[in-house]
């Protein structure tokens, strides 16, 4: 990577020097004039009462320095860090809390323009929560699990229902140290209390309060909303699309969807396709209307309807750069403020949507499930009404790349199998065999203090010329599709020959698209599935699988990676660390943390590094199961890998 490129993504680029050139500026022009605060990076900075702020800085700092009230740099630390949990916890908890009202009004009809799709996925749902599902409508269902999920926010004794979807010891171990969630909105709010002046002065007891409140986002909140988005419209499965900033048409009503909320986006979806829309875009000189994703939301209507990417957090304001897009929808979480000063230079319209995420000098369309198509009729109305205001052609920018993407954990189930045969055995015994040496997962967002995509995709082709199998989220796996990497052409080309010989078997990418940030749910999933197999031990801690966030940025982001830790994984986020300042917290998550729920987490800026410590990971996992030493292109006995042919021969068979 040129020392001066701002991405890896070559369109985003393109924009970034057009746009320098015009002397207009985006979030990677003002990350190298605003330094971090060298302070606050690491950490050691406590502003959480008003005697201060508190610098705790110094040559001896860790022994010596305290804020006004006596807090040392360990507890300060500490504090800071379970803070950025606890409100990443929040922000996946409380659109998990609007996706179970969706939910619950979609059953009741009060929100009648919502359906259950899925009434296999909503009764093995029901299932888990012990609700039964013998001679009850689907609404009935419907009704009572959304009504238990939303119970869970405020329980205040017990535990999490989805507690009991982890590996028996891995609940074990939870129990041992008293980090199992009662309510998720009970945890964050005791996790605030703790931090508040006065209170919780252990830095030991305040990371393990972290462990805690992170698990009621990973197997609560991010759980709820997967299982919840799937049963409302569709549980995932593949799609074939196209990614890039170059997916916007010249000759169409361009509306960008961005944000975490799928709700309003599936009614845009579905109404965008209307005649009576399309008819009314072309009345305004355009020859339809062209739907187009941005960040989590692209990743929800990408794997369920194909509608292609226009690329993760950083692409927001360069998606406006295009000079095409009529209209941006946001609702919440990652929208930059400074998208509407971009839109000042253009035509495009910013729409704010909901009552939580409003925006100076941006237009309001408040969104109401209750009458969810006609503000999605709305929107498009607006949007069309502003194509003949367009000011700069976007012919510049063109360039797309295939994508792939859509593989809920119930699809990877199907696909080893199908209907009939669907099963995790094929990929356990690929990687017990040495065919695929481990799996890792590259999640996370984008940092404009990083050449966006580059590491993610840097890593991500080392991983699988190393026979990795690698899983992405999020605005990780945006990067990959811009790359062009999640399609299956990638094996033949870039992958090792294990890895290789299984995609070709099943006909997938090397990478696969697992959805939004909230779907590392279904990464939890995967590995508790793996687990169930058998044969690459009894708990998530024991799988040759790692975690990686190598640009991180967002609360969100280490609340995930907190809630791996606490479920056995060990853990790489790129850049610094947070808690950079204290050598004791930092001893905490290498040491502790390991010792007594078996995850770890590492702070590791150099690429290189990264891919050393994880390959080394796997291996060490593949020993301690006694498995095969891994040896490209050496495979011990395993079953027979069926192709699709095959798999579709079987099937016939069975009906």
């Amino acid at each position: 990577m040129e020392k001066n490129i701002k991405s890896a993504d070559l369109v985003a680029e393109e924009i970034i020097v057009w746009a320098k050139e015009q002397g207009m500026e985006t979030a990677f022009d003002r990350a190298e004039k605003l330094k971090p605060c060298p302070i606050g990076h690491t950490g050691a900075c406590c502003k959480i009462c008003f005697m201060g702020p508190c610098r705790l800085v110094g040559p001896d700092a860790e022994e010596n320095a305290a804020g006004v009230c006596g807090a040392t740099l360990p507890v300060v630390t500490a504090r800071n860090y379970l803070r950025m949990v606890a409100a990443g916890t929040a922000a996946h908890s409380d659109h998990a809390r609007d996706m179970a009202y969706t939910l619950l009004e979609a059953a009741t009809g009060e929100a009648p323009d919502f359906e259950i799709k899925d009434v296999e996925k909503l009764k093995k749902v029901a299932g888990i929560l012990d609700i039964p599902v013998e001679d009850r409508s689907k609404e009935d269902i419907a009704k009572e699990v959304a009504e238990t999920f939303i119970a869970q926010f405020g329980q205040q004794k017990g535990e999490i229902a989805y507690i009991k979807r982890a590996p028996k010891k891995r609940q074990e171990i939870w129990r041992k140290w008293g980090i199992v969630p009662r309510g998720i909105d009970r945890e964050i709010a005791e996790g605030m209390h703790r931090t508040n002046m006065g209170v919780d002065q252990d830095p030991e007891n305040l990371m393990m309060n972290a462990l805690k409140v992170s698990l009621a986002d990973g197997w609560g909140g991010c759980m709820f909303s997967t299982d919840v988005t799937d049963i409302l419209f569709g549980t995932p499965k593949p799609q074939k699309s196209t990614a890039s900033l170059g997916v916007m048409k010249e000759d169409e009503v361009n509306i960008i969807v961005h944000g975490h909320e799928p709700t309003l986006a599936e009614m845009i979806v579905d109404a965008s396709t209307e005649k009576e829309m399309i008819d009314y875009a072309k009345s305004k000189g355009a020859n339809g209307v062209n739907l187009v994703g941005m960040c989590c939301t692209a990743n929800e209507v990408l794997m369920r309807h194909g509608i292609p990417t226009a690329g993760g957090f950083l692409n927001q304001e360069l998606s406006v750069m295009t000079g095409l897009a009529e209209a941006i929808i946001v609702d919440v979480q990652c929208i930059m403020p400074a998208i509407t000063k971009v839109a000042e230079t253009f035509h495009t319209k910013v729409i704010t949507t909901s009552h939580k995420g409003k925006m100076m000098n941006a237009q309001h369309i408040q969104y109401d499930e209750h009458r969810a198509k006609d503000v999605a009729r709305e929107i498009i109305k607006t949007a069309a009404d502003n194509y003949k205001n367009r000011t700069t052609g976007g012919s510049r920018v063109t360039a797309t790349t295939p994508v792939v993407a859509g593989f809920s954990h119930e699809y990877i189930n199907y696909m080893q199998g199908g209907s009939y045969r669907g099963s995790f055995r094929p990929l356990n015994d690929a990687i017990m065999a040495g065919r695929i040496r481990g799996v890792v997962g590259i999640v996370g967002c984008n940092n404009p203090r990083i050449a966006q995509d580059s590491i993610h995709n840097y890593l991500a082709v080392e991983f699988i010329k190393n026979d990795v199998l690698v899983v992405s989220t999020g605005c990780g796996a945006a990067s990959f599709g811009k790359a062009g990497y999640m399609t299956p052409e990638t094996a033949y080309e870039l992958a090792g020959p294990g890895l290789r010989e299984v995609c070709e078997a099943i006909g997938i990418p090397p990478m696969l698209h697992l959805g939004a940030c909230v779907d590392n749910s279904r990464i939890l999933t995967i590995a508790t599935q793996m687990v169930e197999e058998g044969g690459l031990g009894d708990d998530i801690a024991d799988l040759p699988c790692v975690g990686i966030a190598p640009e991180w940025m967002s609360e969100k982001a280490l609340a995930i990676g907190t809630y791996f830790v606490a479920s056995g994984v060990y853990v790489i986020f790129g850049s610094e660390s947070p808690v950079e300042a204290s050598s004791v917290v930092k001893d905490i998550k290498k040491s502790l943390w390991p010792e007594r729920v078996g995850g770890k987490l590492d702070f590791i800026q150099d690429p290189k590094e990264i891919i050393e410590k994880t390959l080394k990971a796997i291996d060490g996992k593949r020993e301690e199961n006694k498995l095969k030493k891994y040896e490209p292109g050496k495979f011990g006995a395993e079953r027979v890998l069926l192709s699709m042919a095959d798999r579709r021969k079987l099937e016939k068979a069975g009906q």
